[in-house]
């Protein structure tokens, strides 16, 4: 697969991330019980990238679609909260994905994904806050972390099975690994 392709490809993902993480941070939050709560629908991105793309090429596109969303419409805070949530919700889903398909599913990945993801925000938020109080929301967003990440899965899922360019770049990417 020749570079230009594959660095368009990245960009095309990076540029959805981005209009859907803008998008969803146009939504009321839908969970008045969880303050701040999102869905992590740009997330999606994520775990496409983690099937379709080496390490080094998926870490890049987070990395670029926190920038950019922060740039666009967000606050050094947000920063902070939503890099900690994606770094370590990355790092668990690349151990996670390292069991192989017969143990675990892309579904089961992404639940991952979403469970460690608000693992890493309460993390900052305790530091900030100087107090492991706030990690008193760790159930309730552990339950919407998870619903969210298998929601997400789910329709990782869907688009790798159905998708033709999805379907190529994976199995590029198996190829390689």
């Amino acid at each position: 697969m020749g570079n230009t392709r594959k660095y368009l490809f990245i960009a095309l993902l990076v540029a959805q991330g981005v209009t859907i993480g803008l998008l969803e941070n146009m939504i009321p939050y839908p969970f008045a019980f969880a303050p701040g709560a999102k869905l992590g629908l740009a997330n999606l991105i994520t775990v496409i990238s983690l099937f379709t793309l080496r390490k080094r090429e998926s870490f890049l596109l987070i990395w670029l679609r926190l920038l950019l969303t922060t740039l666009l419409g967000g606050t050094i805070s947000t920063f902070l909260y939503s890099m900690s949530g994606a770094l370590l919700s990355y790092l668990g889903m690349i151990l996670v994905k390292k069991l192989g398909p017969q143990r675990v599913s892309i579904i089961g990945i992404s639940a991952t994904g979403g469970f460690l993801h608000n693992v890493g925000q309460l993390l900052v938020a305790s530091f900030i806050a100087q107090s492991w109080s706030v990690m008193l929301y760790l159930p309730i967003l552990s339950f919407l972390g998870i619903l969210s990440g298998i929601v997400i899965g789910i329709a990782a899922n869907y688009l790798l099975t159905r998708v033709k360019t999805l379907q190529e770049f994976q199995l590029s990417h198996e190829k390689n690994n």
